[in-house]
Formats: structure tokens, C-alpha cells, sequence
């Protein structure tokens, strides 16, 4: 018998009885299908622990002044040097940085989380609502070109997206498969890209936004752009720059799923359903709204986060300890809280409810928002009043408090996602502001790439 063997020294002991290969493949993930290469000590661990050469940073500490904290001026290296730099890899940020890349120009596209999506796929936030308008029996699918492409997508692989009976209108994807298939046409464009990483400030040149600051594990540092597309959700690309903006309030939830619903009997638990459909037959989402508050108060957003999380397994609890759930459990609860509408751009245009009910036409049209008969989307507002080099992109755009429920939803983020990528490679080719371009040749570009005008 052994008595007192340390961990290494069994590892070392099996190996030489001929085990260690086996540990080995157990434990080490071969993700390239070659054979791993055996470590010195045959365990398989040696190589995981090798360390590597630390690289100091340079250190600009914020100190103490007469007890207020100040941060020295530093300088900060700049990564990369872009054409079109996209902040925000939700629904409009992936567009914009796609359609840019396609048009020719060098396009980098930067996201806080590790994944492209935003609430779409981070947030579970799973129908993409209002793809399509209706006129009298007339369909008319508005969200097309690189929208459209992503949901084709999912359709050609089973088990990826869900309609409702009888329509291919506001589908359900699943959110794993979201992610996959945005990686798939973010490499295929050509577009660089920099995850985990959180925009802190801009860098400006004037009136103009030249490029962003950035934080991350590897610190400050700071990308240049000639253009750049605040796809943030909240505005703060633009914010920092000093464009003028509104800010509300609206409610703050955060979204959940429940596994094995098609075992719960719904008779006895007199429900309907126990969420949202999913491509997954198991599986249902499970929206919580929660209430009105400021989703640009980090204390507040703590609070909800935790609050919620709290009332989510709860009731999940509750739901098991009842006739006909017994089966159901959380299967997760969404890694974003569900942030709906915060900054809200002052643009060169506010688009107004009044204006859409009057059916308005406007010559410098750029997309159309789906839902009942369609709303047309005009490129100002994409475009801060004064502030330059910069165009906004999706649920932060220049809308009025009558459609900021319609702004917010995955397919009008899309839409201007993608004709804010569009304009602004026509600002870099044609070597003008984006305020300047010639909105034809814009108007031109988005129809090439597939997208609806009307």
C-alpha cells in the first residue's frame, strides 16, 4: 500500500506503469485532432503549467491629490490603425462591420464580451421581431441583405431556427448557432477582430472622433480610425464624444431557460406553455420584463442582476415542487441583463412617430423597419448634429419616445447596422465625412449587398 503520495508522484508512478498517455489524452484537449505532444514528465500536466515570460506594463497608478483621485496624463500605445472601426458586436455593430468589410475597406469591429450578439445571443433575447411588413394580405420581408443572409443560414442546418406555424415571419434561433454563424461571416468578410475588450473614451481630433480607448486584460490602449460606428447600444462612443443625446429610463429584466418542458404536464399545471419557443423541442425562454430603471447605473444594474437571479430560481423551485413540473429545471439564466434603451442620439433627423403614421417620404432612405406596414429608417438618423467621423448604429439611433420600442428589436438593428457599415465605407472610399456622403452612392452600396429600400 501507498501511504502519503503526492499527486505528481502518482501521476509520475502511473506513467511509468504505462498509464500516462491515457491520463494524458483525458485531460489535455487535442482541439486541432493532432496527437498531443507528451510533456517531459509523461503526465500530460507539465506543459500546461510552463509558465512564459511575464510583460510589465508601463504604470501611470491614479494617486491621492488633497483627497481627490487624479490620473496622470499617459500616453497609450496604439494597436491598430483602421479604415471603419465598429464598437459593439450585437445585432447592428456584426452588420455594420460585415457590410464595411465586404465594400473593400480595412474594418476592425471590437465587443466587451467574447461572443458576437449582443442581447440577441448574450442576452437570449432568442425572436427576431418585426423582419417582415404586412399590407392589406400582401408579406414584404424588409429585413434582407446581411440580416437576411444570417437567418438563410440557420435555416439550411436543422434544429438552428423555429418559425411560428404558417409564416417565416419573426423567427426563433438558437443563440449557440447565432454566434457560430456571425464568427462564420465576420472571418469570411475579411473584418479583424478584437473581443474582451471595453471601450472607456474616444479619441478626438477637433470636432472629429479619430478612434476609441479601450480596456482590457492587456490594459489601455487606443485603435485610430477615419470612421467609427457606435454600435455600443448605449450610446457611449457617442456620449464621449460630446454629441448631444437623450436619456431614459425603460424596463431593465433578464431572460431565462427552462429544460425539459416537453415532460412537464401542462394539464395539471393549467398552463399553456412554460416559455417561448426554441429550435430546441426541451427547451422554452422565458422573458422577464422588470421595472423602469437607469441601465447606466452600475449600482442599480447590480442590484437587478441579483434580484432577479434571486426571483428566477425561486420560482423555478416552485414550479418543480408542483403536480406536472417535477421534471423541469433552469437550465440558464442569460449572461446579460436585459438592457433596453438608455442614450438615444439627437441626430441630424429625429425620426417621429407622427411621421411614420403620416407615411413620410424620405430621399435619403437607408432601410425600412418591419411591423405593420413597415417605418422607413432616413440617414440622419444614423448622424450626430455636429460631431464628426462617427455614425450611430441600432437601438441608440435618433428616434422619438413613439418608436423606441420599434428601434430596439433585433431586425431594425440589422438594418441599421448594416447601412451604418455602408456609409461609412463610402465616407473612407469617397475621403469625406460620413455627414458628406453622396447618399445615393450609399443607397447604391446597400441594394448591391441586398438590402431592402422599398
Amino acid at each position: 500500500m501507498i501511504n502519503n503520495i503526492s499527486r505528481r508522484q502518482l501521476l509520475r508512478v502511473l506513467s511509468v506503469a504505462g498509464f500516462g498517455t491515457v491520463l494524458a489524452a483525458r485531460t489535455v484537449a487535442d482541439e486541432t485532432g493532432k496527437k498531443a505532444a507528451a510533456s517531459p514528465e509523461g503526465s500530460g500536466w507539465a506543459s500546461v503549467r510552463k509558465p512564459i515570460p511575464a510583460t510589465p506594463r508601463d504604470r501611470y497608478p491614479a494617486t491621492l491629490v488633497g483627497g481627490k483621485v487624479i490620473q496622470p496624463e499617459r500616453p497609450l500605445p496604439v494597436i491598430q490603425e483602421t479604415d471603419v472601426l465598429v464598437v459593439g458586436g450585437g445585432p447592428a455593430g456584426f452588420a455594420a462591420a460585415v457590410s464595411a468589410a465586404r465594400a473593400g475597406v480595412k474594418t476592425m469591429i471590437v465587443e466587451r464580451y467574447g461572443y458576437f450578439g449582443g442581447l440577441w445571443t448574450g442576452g437570449i433575447v432568442l425572436i427576431v421581431l418585426d423582419t417582415h411588413i404586412n399590407v392589406k394580405t400582401d408579406s414584404t420581408q424588409v429585413m434582407r441583405g446581411i440580416g437576411g443572409e444570417l437567418l438563410d443560414r440557420h435555416w439550411k442546418i436543422p434544429g438552428t431556427i423555429a418559425y411560428r406555424p404558417n409564416t417565416k415571419h419573426n423567427p426563433t434561433t438558437d443563440p449557440e448557432a447565432t454566434k457560430y454563424f456571425m464568427d462564420e461571416m465576420i472571418a469570411e468578410s475579411g473584418a479583424t477582430v478584437l473581443l474582451h475588450s471595453w471601450a472607456t473614451d474616444v479619441v478626438m481630433d477637433g470636432n472629429a472622433v479619430r478612434g476609441v480607448v479601450f480596456e482590457s486584460k492587456a490594459g489601455r490602449q487606443a485603435i485610430l480610425a477615419k470612421v467609427v460606428v457606435d454600435a455600443t447600444g448605449d450610446g457611449d462612443i457617442f456620449a464621449a464624444g460630446g454629441a448631444e443625446f437623450e436619456q431614459w429610463l425603460h424596463a431593465i429584466g433578464l431572460v431565462h431557460r427552462r429544460g425539459n418542458v416537453d415532460r412537464a404536464d401542462l394539464g395539471k399545471l393549467k398552463m399553456k406553455s412554460l416559455g417561448a419557443l426554441e429550435p430546441l423541442p426541451s427547451v422554452n425562454w422565458v422573458n422577464l420584463r422588470g421595472p423602469m430603471s437607469d441601465g447606466l447605473n452600475v449600482k442599480e444594474l447590480t442590484r437587478l442582476e441579483m434580484e432577479h437571479r434571486r426571483s428566477i430560481w425561486q420560482a423555478t423551485q416552485k414550479l418543480r415542487g408542483t403536480p406536472g413540473g417535477e421534471n423541469v429545471f433552469l437550465l440558464q439564466t442569460a449572461p446579460q441583463l436585459g438592457v433596453r434603451v438608455t442614450r438615444m442620439l439627437a441626430g441630424t433627423h429625429k425620426l417621429t412617430g407622427d411621421e411614420v403614421r403620416a407615411g413620410k417620404k424620405f430621399s435619403d432612405i437607408v432601410g425600412i423597419g418591419g411591423g405593420g406596414k413597415g417605418w422607413p429608417i432616413p440617414y440622419g438618423t444614423l448622424l450626430p448634429k455636429k460631431l464628426d467621423g462617427l455614425l450611430a448604429a441600432g437601438r441608440c439611433i435618433s428616434t422619438d419616445e413613439k418608436l423606441i420600442e420599434n428601434m430596439r428589436l433585433i431586425a431594425p438593428c440589422l438594418v441599421t447596422g448594416h447601412a451604418a457599415g455602408a456609409a461609412a465605407a463610402v465616407a473612407v472610399q469617397s475621403k469625406c465625412q460620413p455627414r458628406n456622403v453622396d447618399i445615393k452612392k450609399v443607397q447604391k452600396l446597400l441594394k448591391d449587398q441586398g438590402a431592402y429600400l422599398g
